[in-house]
């Protein structure tokens, strides 16, 4: 059944773009319009930073000083993303209240507008290339509660984020500047999280990240050799094999992989071949919104303190998507969920092996992650 909601596009005072996403009344049916106007004084947009070439790796390194000013940790009167009027300043969202909104970020990596050529360095050597960071930086608040978690919305709502993860895909991958979407959500300080309200990001790349990369030359390898889908041998694999699977549904399973680097990390793919999360028909969708709120809910008990109480788990969740034009008859969607907590209060850090050399050593079993899991399902 298709999920009903209502989208509507704005823009904010400097010309950045901001989507509502409404699934509740009175702006599900249109009762009221959403015709609140961002009347701060802004001034121009952030043009996009610039993108070095590491020229031993190959790979694209975005430097955007400009970020070094942006918003850090306000109190919670002062959040940029909670509705206008509910703190001592006009926020990035103008309406008095939302369900869902995506905005481009102020402070983005990267951005449809420029650099100008006349600031970027000409007569270079060849080693040190250079180009404008053309791409988008989007913000997608969950739910207008401050308090809130993603864990804690209920299915409809997890639905509606859902259909906005679906929607910026679907238009970020029509920009011909932009070479990959991904949707993903910090959550947590020791991730990095510099805003405690509950929100993610969608990055635009001008190019295919290293580690999509990486995916990407497995997966043409191995559909080479076999003529399968690499993500599907290995889910069909996880669920024949049965000690690291954490859940199963109708069109999704989530499992600890095999050779899992974070002391807490889990896929989530569903059953069917699909590319991105355009592809999903409407029972994939209604059902994956059930099965990530008991994922992440399961995530939260993972770890208890001294006293018995939970531990809020920090996080990074991304979503692994094809390409906007490389491989995607290779590609195959999934959800990873990772963590840096190894045990209440102790961090794992990445140091010598995994920074120097990416040589990752994981001091917990995944087969222990996984079981635990189970053992704190609902």
């Amino acid at each position: 059944m298709t999920h009903p909601f209502r989208r509507t596009a704005t823009r904010l005072a400097d010309g950045r773009d901001l989507i509502y996403f409404d699934d509740t009344e009175p702006w599900l049916s249109g009762t009221s319009d959403r015709e609140a106007v961002d009347e701060r004084p802004l001034g121009e947009r952030s043009p996009a930073g610039t993108m070095r070439r590491d020229a031993l790796t190959g790979d694209w390194v975005g430097i955007a000083g400009h970020r070094l000013d942006r918003t850090f940790l306000p109190p919670k009167d002062e959040c940029p993303l909670c509705p206008t009027g509910r703190g001592s300043a006009p926020s990035e969202i103008p309406a008095h209240d939302y369900d869902v909104v995506v905005f481009e970020n102020r402070f983005p990596s990267f951005a449809p507008v420029a650099t100008p050529a006349s600031e970027l360095p000409s007569g270079r050597d060849p080693l040190f290339a250079e180009a404008p960071a053309l791409g988008r930086c989007e913000v997608v608040c969950f739910t207008s509660d401050h308090g809130a978690s993603f864990s804690s919305l209920s299915p409809h709502r997890a639905r509606t984020v859902v259909e906005a993860w679906v929607d910026r895909t679907r238009e970020l991958s029509r920009d011909p500047d932009v070479e990959h979407v991904f949707c993903f959500e910090n959550r947590g300080q020791e991730i990095g999280v510099t805003l405690h309200h509950p929100h993610g990001q969608i990055y635009a790349y001008p190019f295919v990240p290293p580690r999509t990369a990486q995916l990407l030359d497995r997966a043409r390898a191995h559909h080479a050799s076999t003529g399968r889908l690499l993500g599907a041998d290995i889910l069909d694999a996880e669920r024949k094999d049965g000690s690291r699977i954490v859940l199963e549904g109708e069109h999704w399973s989530a499992y600890v992989p095999f050779a899992a680097r974070w002391p807490v990390e889990v896929h989530l793919a569903p059953h069917r071949d699909v590319p991105d999360l355009v592809a999903l028909e409407d029972a994939e969708k209604d059902e994956l919104a059930e099965v990530y709120l008991e994922l992440l809910r399961r995530l939260d008990r993972y770890y208890v303190k001294k006293n018995g109480s939970p531990v809020t788990l920090p996080y990074i969740a991304g979503w692994q998507q094809a390409p906007v034009r490389e491989g995607r008859d290779v590609s195959r969607l999934h959800l990873q969920v990772m963590s840096v907590l190894r045990s209440p209060g102790k961090l794992k850090y990445l140091a010598g092996s995994e920074s120097g050399v990416g040589g990752w050593v994981n001091d917990v079993p995944p087969e222990r992650v996984a079981e635990r899991l189970r053992e704190v399902a609902t």
